[in-house]
């Protein structure tokens, strides 16, 4: 256990954590030249199309270092603010990480997120500098800014280049020389640490775990503590980056278990895995944080009868996704459903997207909602509000809490004047500046979580040019004058459209979304009265008019009573058409909704 090192990688988004990964599997000769490919560790043909890490990912290495060889396992993390929790999970199961920091960029405020997240774990941090080789390069500015968040010294920052692979070989040198060896006694009852998992259909229910005191092996009696279930063990190993089976797992290692498990719902990641003998004694191991929702939308399969599917569909999405929840739920409008809890859109996307590719499902998709809780005149607890139409009657509702959070902005100087007029467009207060050196800024803000995840961040992107990056994290929930509003399509309420939005901005929401809807909903053979309404004021409409057959053209000259006759009688069917006329609205008007 002396010569294993276990580690991870932490960055901002596109610093260049999965190509230095692809230079250590390479440098420590894991994967063969001929299967090398561009970003390996990541998985998903999602996360090659993007060029972003959506998965955590961990690694088993052999290195030489002065004539000792040495197990290291990595895990490559991902970087964007919506997949923090992955980062919080791989922290869990090392005893170091990597701090990588792009020096074109410099420190961004998703460095700092993760940076906190592995100090309050305890790591050892390894402070590298990556891309040196690039012209525009500055590196003795992003050395500065690192020194000023961490308090190193200078000499122990690394340079490296993880496309040309200078430094590979000194970073591996500073993981075995800094991070120490993992604690633990392969002699103890097991304890390991389920830190993420994945189903196979032959292996059932796959955990990927830190061993953290005795061993594994294949027909081994093991017990969950926190779900209560036993199981054989029907294959234990390591990752290259493939699973690769071998004869036993010990304290110390990163591995898998394959438990067999069918279903998802027996093998929660965070749990404490122990021997089956030993389940009375064994003390579970204090995982990483559980991670909350931040955001919900309803999902709701387009064919009644696709239910079943749909749901089995989202459990197996979640059993690699700890931070996706649902639970089912019916509405009037669109049948049975379920209302699923997100970390942000991005990771709304991610899951709408995995599910059209990998479960060929197409849901409709209702408007993105926070959790509000609400304060009502005849009871005394707080009520949890998930979605809009959850609402009690506003007459009975004494005051409306909303989320807020703490919204962190690392921009560069002359960019100052444009973030701070985006800011100022939404809800947020400011609370401090913090200079990281002479041209980058770190501002801090207060903020209602709704503002930040819609749009903010591709807003913010825009504004400085691509330079600023922002991370958020709930502080709690303040009140707010808050109001429902209905969008009210040819008479009928619907309720995918609704959400909950201040005041002060319902006749502005209304009205951009009564102007989307008429560009989306195709035009009937009678007029569509589109409406934004609160309670039951109308604050904004839009019409999307009629076909118009027209009917007198086969007249030729006459009394003008003729074609009257022909216009009222149009008339009159158009009215009854309008009475029993019902308006298909198409998936794209909902996808155009969220949008917003």
């Amino acid at each position: 256990m002396q010569n294993v090192r276990n580690f991870c990688i932490i960055a901002h988004i596109d610093h260049g954590k999965s190509t230095l990964a692809d230079r250590l599997l390479e440098s420590t000769k894991t994967v063969e030249k001929r299967k090398m490919m561009d970003q390996l560790l990541d998985q998903m043909d999602l996360e090659r199309e993007r060029g972003i890490t959506i998965k955590l990912q961990p690694v088993r290495m052999h290195h030489v270092h002065q004539g000792t060889e040495y197990v290291l396992n990595l895990i490559d993390t991902p970087g964007h603010v919506d997949f923090n929790y992955e980062v919080s999970r791989s922290l869990a199961a090392v005893e170091g990480a990597v701090l990588l920091v792009d020096s074109t960029k410099g420190v961004q405020a998703q460095t700092l997120s993760n940076l906190y997240l592995a100090i309050e774990q305890g790591l050892e941090i390894i402070p590298v500098v990556n891309k040196i080789d690039l012209p525009n390069a500055q590196i003795e500015k992003t050395k500065k800014e690192i020194v000023h968040i961490l308090g190193c010294k200078e000499e122990d920052i690394l340079l490296a280049s993880g496309k040309t692979g200078i430094g590979v070989e000194e970073i591996l040198a500073a993981v075995v020389e800094r991070i120490p060896a993992p604690v633990g006694d392969a002699d103890k009852p097991l304890r390991a640490l389920i830190f993420d998992s994945k189903y196979d259909l032959y292996k059932g229910v796959v955990a990927y775990v830190r061993i953290v005191d005795g061993t594994a092996k294949r027909d081994d009696q093991i017990f969950m503590l926190a779900t209560e279930k036993e199981t054989p063990v029907v294959e234990v190993g390591y990752f290259k980056p493939k699973l690769v089976p071998d004869s036993m797992i010990v304290a110390g290692d990163i591995g898998y278990i394959a438990t067999g498990f069918k279903d998802v719902a027996f093998c929660r990641v965070g749990d404490t895995i122990t021997a089956a003998n030993q389940k009375t004694v064994t003390e579970r191991l204090p995982g990483y944080k559980e991670v909350k929702p931040m955001v919900y939308a309803s999902l709701y399969p387009v064919d009644g009868e696709d239910y079943n599917v749909m749901r089995d569909s989202l459990e197996k999405l979640k059993l690699n996704d700890a931070a996706f929840t649902f639970e089912p739920e019916s509405n009037k409008a669109l049948g049975r459903g379920f209302r699923c809890g997100f970390l942000g859109l991005l990771h709304l996307e991610i899951i709408q997207e995995r599910l059209e590719r990998e479960f060929n499902m197409h849901p409709t998709i209702t408007t993105p909602s926070v959790v509000y809780e609400v304060k009502v005149s005849n009871q005394a607890e707080i009520i949890k509000v998930y979605s809009p139409s959850e609402l009690p009657d506003p007459s009975i509702i004494e005051e409306i809490f909303e989320p807020f959070v703490k919204l962190d902005i690392v921009t560069p100087g002359n960019y100052l004047g444009s973030v701070m007029d985006l800011t100022g467009q939404i809800r947020s207060t400011y609370t401090n500046t913090e200079y990281l050196n002479q041209e980058t800024v770190l501002l801090s803000f207060e903020a209602p979580l709704m503002d930040v995840i819609v749009n903010f961040h591709d807003n913010l992107k825009s504004v400085s040019s691509g330079f600023a990056s922002m991370n958020y994290e709930l502080i709690g929930y303040r009140p707010y004058d808050l109001v429902k509003l209905d969008i009210v399509v040819a008479g009928d309420k619907v309720e995918a459209f609704s959400r909950i939005v201040p005041k002060e901005r319902a006749f502005a929401e209304g009205k951009s979304t009564v102007e989307k809807l008429k560009k989306a909903i195709p035009r009937q053979n009678f007029a569509i009265a589109l409406q934004a309404t609160i309670g039951g004021k109308v604050v904004a409409r839009e019409t999307i008019s009629a076909f118009r057959k027209d009917v007198i053209a086969k007249l030729y000259g006459g009394d003008v009573t003729r074609k009257n006759k022909l216009l009222d009688k149009q008339k009159k069917g158009k009215k009854k058409m309008k009475n029993i006329g019902k308006v298909n609205i198409p998936p794209d008007a909902f996808l155009a909704v969220l949008k917003s």
